[in-house]
């Protein structure tokens, strides 16, 4: 199993405003690379303060250049947004400037807000992700494609950029539909799940949901799959609950954005609390907070439930101050991995290559 690190860079009250946010990342990142970590993702969305991620292959290619080892991920592109030509190119680009450290997550997207100000329709974002995955796909393993023109006559283009890993970097797609799995076997795309505040019990009921989809639609049951959550090391029930709240506040952007999304001039969210919001205990208790053994212990339960290829970890979520996450990102590497290590084996960089 590998290790992630999530980055989604929310905005909510960053003492050093959107660079914060960024320099902010950028530590997480390169403390997580010092602890071994696999990969550090970076997440894509638009026009509000729920994320300043809104290219995650240009912070690919930005943390290149900063970090030396951990690879580095989309989760994800949402490609229904863009051109088809455009991002073939801009992938294969970014893998090579990566020198091969591009993990290529991909998505339909889900918020309507979005899509609205980009001209498309939400509900075609299924079918859009199948047409231009096949498009770039093509163009990436191929080296052509063909495409009308602006008269609508056929137009071959070949690509001089290919990925530099063969035949595509390591994929992953946020779906769990059969249908959509199925068209993605032959690249062996490994399925990306989260459950949000919703947590643990929440995480591994959709996983198992998933795996029954899969094997009554003749799919392989026990395909790897990928799972992310929200971790926060701490012995102090107040930070546990500060931490809870900082939860609570992006589920509340998330709901805010699937229903009639009512935004500032700033593109701040308004975000109410959930109907029927749970308290910042049972918050807790869903989510891997509390000291390093309560969330040793908790992860076992569920890796062993789930059987997860790639845990993705989520650690400064709701733009909590940037000394609690990297203090709990901290104690996870120096208390909670040992205890992981000790039932699972080697599960970071540092450990796998005995340095």
């Amino acid at each position: 199993m590998q290790l992630g690190l999530f980055n989604l860079m929310s905005y909510k009250d960053n003492p050093r405003g959107v660079q914060g946010v960024i320099e902010d990342m950028r530590s997480m990142v390169l403390l997580a690379e010092e602890i071994g970590f696999d990969t550090a993702w970076f997440a894509e969305h638009h026009f509000t303060n729920y994320s300043l991620s809104v290219s995650p292959l240009m912070l690919v290619a930005h943390m290149a250049g900063y970090a030396r080892r951990i690879r580095l991920g989309t989760a994800v592109v949402v490609l229904p947004l863009y051109q088809p030509m455009r991002i073939a190119q801009e992938i294969a680009l970014v893998d090579r400037l990566t020198e091969g450290r591009l993990v290529l997550g991909i998505g339909s997207g889900y918020q309507a807000w979005e899509f609205d100000r980009y001209g498309l329709d939400v509900e075609t974002r299924s079918q859009q992700l199948l047409a231009h995955w096949q498009f770039i796909s093509d163009a990436l393993t191929q080296g052509h494609t063909q495409s009308p023109d602006r008269f609508g006559q056929p137009l071959r283009t070949d690509f001089l950029l290919d990925t530099l890993q063969k035949p595509l970097p390591p994929l992953y797609l946020t779906s769990s539909n059969p249908q959509l799995i199925a068209q993605f076997q032959r690249w062996q795309a490994t399925p990306f799940f989260t459950a949000g505040y919703r947590g643990s019990h929440k995480l591994q009921q959709m996983v198992a949901d998933a795996r029954l989809g899969w094997q009554q639609a003749g799919l392989n049951a026990d395909m790897p799959v990928a799972v992310q959550q929200y971790i926060h090391v701490t012995e102090n029930r107040q930070q546990a609950h500060a931490a809870a709240e900082r939860a609570l506040f992006v589920a509340r952007m998330i709901a805010a954005l699937r229903e009639n999304t009512s935004v500032s001039e700033q593109a701040f969210i308004h975000a109410p609390p959930l109907p029927d919001e749970p308290s910042l205990e049972t918050v807790s208790h869903n989510l891997m907070i509390g000291d390093a053994e309560t969330v040793a212990e908790r992860m076992l339960v569920e890796i062993r439930a789930i059987r997860p290829s790639h845990y993705n970890c989520f650690f400064q979520f709701g733009d909590m101050p940037i000394a609690d996450a990297r203090r709990s990102l901290t104690l996870f590497g120096e208390r909670v991995l040992p205890l992981l290590e000790k039932e699972l084996g080697p599960l970071t960089l540092r450990t796998t290559r005995g340095e």
